[in-house]
């Protein structure tokens, strides 16, 4: 029998030996290069073993997140400032280096004082602050600063008659024609310029007191009152001669109690000094977001701003093809008269 057999415990116990020895070594050479590279040192017990650098830091930052960070600000002569700014806000426009102050200084955009863009919060830096519009209701800084109304309300606004245009009239003309004289009675025609016509007819004279015509477009438009004999010059031949006088009441709701004289007849040649105008403006609100959104009002006529709105406290008094005229009641009853050519909105003093 060989030694082996004989003896194989121990040789199975000398190579488990050799084994453990071998592995030792290999850890021990891992551990010996991590030491190198990372800078391990085994000083101190135990979660304190690894020494990291800075890492007295980390409890210092732990500490800080329950500090109080409400920032306090600043206060210079009785007035909030700003510490995180480091260079001037505003500077003068001819020295760029010397730093202006906005409550100390001059205006920046006279006539608007500088404390006002600072108490609404409104940035002066541009060339076109007071025309700008933050709140969107159609109207500028400036024109909100002297209407002194809050540049940061759309709800808040200046008297809208500010921004009423005169786009354009849209006027119809005619002219009313009474022919020959029949007992105190007579026959009457309407033309305008739209080509509509109206007649009574030689059967259906009327009679002072009776309204007319039965039908469309003038339907009841005019009523007659009287009519007399009147000494007139005939300025073709330059003698005075005897001429029948119609008077006739317009009965259209805005026209009411208007009084026409008419020769009768009323002969072709003459009509055009005797044309009359039924007068419309058409106009746009340019404010509230309606800006460009047209309508029509007739002369003589109430009417709304913005044409929904519950209060009618505008009135059109005059149409021209060159301007209109338009009084408007304020909250107290007061009454302004305003004149807008066309065009244009009208030019209202602060």
């Amino acid at each position: 029998m060989s030694w082996f057999s004989q003896n194989y415990e121990k040789a199975a116990l000398g190579g488990a030996a050799v084994v453990a020895l071998g592995v030792l070594y290999l850890g021990w050479s891992k551990f010996a290069s991590v030491s190198e590279n990372f800078t391990m040192d085994m000083a101190g017990s135990g979660n304190n073993n690894t020494a990291v650098t800075n890492a007295d830091h980390v409890p210092k930052a732990i500490a800080s997140l329950s500090m109080d960070r409400n920032w306090k600000s600043g206060e210079v002569d009785g007035r909030a400032v700003d510490l995180f700014v480091g260079i001037p806000l505003f500077v003068a426009s001819k020295e760029p280096t010397k730093p202006l102050d906005p409550f100390k200084g001059e205006m920046i955009h006279p006539p608007i004082p500088n404390k006002w863009w600072i108490d609404n919060r409104i940035d002066p830096g541009f060339s076109d602050s007071p025309q700008q519009d933050p709140d969107g209701d159609g109207f500028s800084n400036l024109e909100e600063f002297n209407a002194k109304t809050d540049p940061n309300n759309p709800a808040a606004i200046p008297s809208l008659i500010a921004k009423l245009m005169y786009v354009k009239d849209e006027s119809l003309g005619w002219v009313l024609r009474p022919s020959y004289e029949s007992n105190g009675s007579f026959p009457f025609r309407y033309e305008d310029t739209t080509r509509r016509t109206n007649t009574t007819g030689g059967m259906n004279l009327i009679a002072p007191g009776q309204t007319f015509f039965a039908k469309p477009p003038m339907d009841n438009r005019f009523k007659l009152l009287s009519s007399e004999v009147r000494k007139e010059l005939n300025k073709n031949i330059n003698v005075e001669m005897d001429v029948m006088i119609v008077r006739i009441e317009d009965q259209r709701p805005n026209k009411k109690g208007v009084i026409y004289e008419l020769p009768s007849p009323l002969p072709e040649q003459r009509k055009n000094e005797f044309i009359q105008y039924d007068r419309s403006a058409v106009m746009s609100l340019e404010a509230l977001g309606q800006n460009g959104r047209q309508f029509v009002i007739e002369e003589n006529t109430a009417f709304a701003v913005p044409p929904d709105a519950p209060k009618k406290q505008y009135f059109l008094k005059k149409v021209t093809p060159e301007k209109i005229e338009v009084e408007h009641t304020n909250d107290a009853g007061e009454k302004t008269l305003v004149e807008i050519e066309k065009g244009n909105m009208p030019k209202i003093d602060p």
